[in-house]
């Protein structure tokens, strides 16, 4: 009885093409077998190039993946893990984290490199995803807390005020009144994400802008220049409109805010940037594309001591400020599986959402 012939190398890795780590399956005697779509792009060399030579040359110190190749064959470890610099031609080397895995076929070994620019920030979005998660939590028995005695105190203030017949002794009691409905539509705000239902429908991610810009050219009419820097190949994705108006407008509205002294100036701008985003992998999921959003602003940038606590609750850098903006934006983007991200320096700060896309 025949058998078939074993399927080439590039058939039977093909899928790991579709990821956007960097994967090459090695020999144990460190030839490479086959090398993935994203570590041809990362090297700057075809895969032709690289299949039949030793592996260990692609990197700055080859003797560390010698020996762990050694490690293997001696079945000193199932899986090793490492830093190291990846080779790139004349561009500076690539640093990334090496996983080193055995696979079910004997002497042969699968190398996953993971830049380190992309685990750490795999790692500041599970951080993020954690902190939103408690923020929630915090958010929900905190506003619980606060509403029932605020009504009880707004009930004895309006009770009071019947039966005192004092002017001044009124007024305190509008006082009191008065602040209990400020402190009401606080907690409000703080529980509307957590109350309001999610409406799912067909979104443009150009209509959501066009819409936020208007909102801020009505408020800001004169000094305010609004940039659109679109990439029209973007498709409409399912999601919730107005929560992702709401998250675009409250980031933008900061933005606005923060341009106080270049407004005086004349020279205040706003730039809404979308293109498409490849292969990318966000709250641990894979996406074979995805949606960014910029918001770049040129004002003063997000001080050093807030750009690690911008997305807590009640947390702002703008006198007068709620502090809820952007917490309420992250959750709102989190529903729909994406995140948002800041880079501020001063004279530039941008904050990126990213959304999966079909």
């Amino acid at each position: 009885m025949a058998f078939g012939k074993p399927a080439p190398a590039s058939k039977r890795f093909q899928a790991f093409d579709l990821l956007a780590t960097l994967i090459a399956v090695i020999r144990d005697d460190g030839t490479l077998l086959f090398a993935n779509s994203a570590l041809e792009d990362a090297m700057g060399i075809s895969r032709r190039t690289l299949e039949g030579a030793p592996f260990s040359q692609s990197f700055m110190e080859p003797n560390v993946l010698l020996t762990a190749i050694a490690g293997a064959r001696s079945n000193d470890f199932a899986t090793l893990r490492y830093e190291a610099f990846v080779r790139r031609g004349a561009q500076e080397p690539l640093p990334v984290q090496v996983t080193l895995a055995q696979t079910d076929r004997a002497g042969e070994l699968v190398v996953e490199m993971s830049p380190q620019e992309q685990q750490a920030r795999q790692d500041r979005e599970e951080r993020l995803l954690g902190q939103a998660q408690a923020n929630k939590e915090l958010i929900r028995n905190l506003a619980h807390e606060i509403k029932n005695p605020l009504g009880g105190i707004r009930g004895a203030a309006q009770l009071l005020q019947m039966e005192v017949d004092s002017r001044d002794l009124v007024e305190y009691t509008q006082v009191i009144i008065h602040e209990a409905d400020r402190l009401q539509t606080l907690v409000d705000r703080l529980l509307a994400p957590h109350r309001r239902p999610h409406v799912v429908g067909d979104v443009n991610v150009h209509e959501v802008c066009e819409r936020v810009r208007s909102v801020l050219l009505a408020e800001f009419p004169h000094d305010l220049e609004i940039d659109r820097d679109f990439d029209p190949s973007i498709p409409e994705f399912r999601g919730d409109r107005e929560q992702l108006i709401q998250a675009t407008l409250n980031i933008a509205h900061n933005a606005a805010q923060a341009l106080t002294e270049r407004r005086a100036a004349g020279d205040a701008k706003i730039i809404f940037r979308t293109r498409v985003a490849r292969q990318v992998i966000l709250n641990k999921q894979w996406y074979r594309l995805a949606l960014e959003l910029h918001v770049i602003d040129n004002g003063p940038g997000v001080p050093d001591g807030l750009k690690d606590r911008i997305f807590y609750p009640l947390v702002s850098g703008r006198e007068g400020g709620t502090g809820l903006g952007l917490t309420l934006a992250q959750t709102f983007v989190q529903q729909h599986h994406g995140v948002i991200e800041c880079d501020s320096v001063p004279g530039r700060t941008d904050f990126k959402i990213t959304i999966p896309l079909p």
